[in-house]
């Protein structure tokens, strides 16, 4: 019997993602680890800083997936709205947490930056705190919803903090692949029929172009590492049927 499938949702929020003027690179990290935790990353959204649109968003996420976490917009500039919204999408208040006070207040500088640098300290009441190694101001957590940094260095930091007790994920994902000098067109019947004996793992074909031809890379993914074995011997004997070498990188 198939195990749960524990989901997240990750919203990215900020107008410099959408205006392309930043490259995101919190998704790839947040779907690893969230992987390792047994979590699966189903959906991931890109919003602007608008208040409504994230309120909606952050209230539509967190009830149709187990798991959210936002990116983005907790920063001391007037255009850093997300602890506001998320308190919110809530129905509560924003509270000066005294713990995020006192590392801001650390570092000394002239009072109107460190007026600025205070805002960070505003937290939903009820939130909890996420840790930041990096020793800077923490995120948060309300209910399912989980609030860092959008700089990568920080939010990676923050996720390396969240563990099995705050985050109960079902069993990791786990993959298989084999590549070989086919076209997609060619074993597309053929995988076909593969996937279908395994429905609870996850077949997927990637074409690759390199100076000695093209081919197709297939990967498997699933929670049960025998079945992973079985279909992956499946696919190897597929490939070998069509006269094509297998290979593995």
């Amino acid at each position: 019997m198939a195990s749960k499938t524990v989901t997240g949702c990750m919203i990215i929020i900020g107008n410099e993602i959408l205006s392309g003027r930043t490259q995101d690179t919190n998704l790839n990290y947040l779907a690893k680890s969230l992987n390792e935790l047994g979590v699966r990353l189903t959906e991931a959204r890109v919003i602007p800083d608008i208040e409504d649109v994230i309120v909606d968003t952050v209230n539509e996420c967190r009830v149709s997936f187990d798991y959210v976490f936002t990116t983005g917009g907790i920063g001391p500039t007037h255009d850093d709205i997300t602890a506001a919204c998320i308190a919110k999408a809530f129905d509560t208040e924003l509270e000066m947490h005294p713990d995020i006070v006192e590392v801001i207040q650390r570092r000394e500088a002239p009072p109107e930056v460190m007026k600025s640098r205070l805002l960070m300290a505003r937290v939903p009441k009820g939130g909890t705190l996420i840790d930041n190694p990096t020793g800077g101001p923490q995120g948060f957590q309300m209910g399912n919803v989980f609030v860092m940094a959008g700089v990568p260095m920080v939010m990676q930091a923050m996720v390396s903090s969240l563990d099995g007790d705050r985050i109960k994920g079902g069993k990791p994902v786990r993959s298989r692949s084999i590549g070989a000098y086919l076209a997609e067109s060619q074993v597309a019947g053929k995988l076909a029929v593969i996937q279908n004996e395994h429905p609870d793992v996850d077949l997927g074909s990637y074409p690759f172009y390199r100076k000695d031809g093209y081919g197709t890379n297939l990967v498997m993914r699933g929670t049960d590492e025998s079945e992973l074995d079985e279909m992956k011997d499946k696919v190897r004997a597929m490939i070998v049927s069509f006269g094509a070498e297998p290979f593995e990188e």
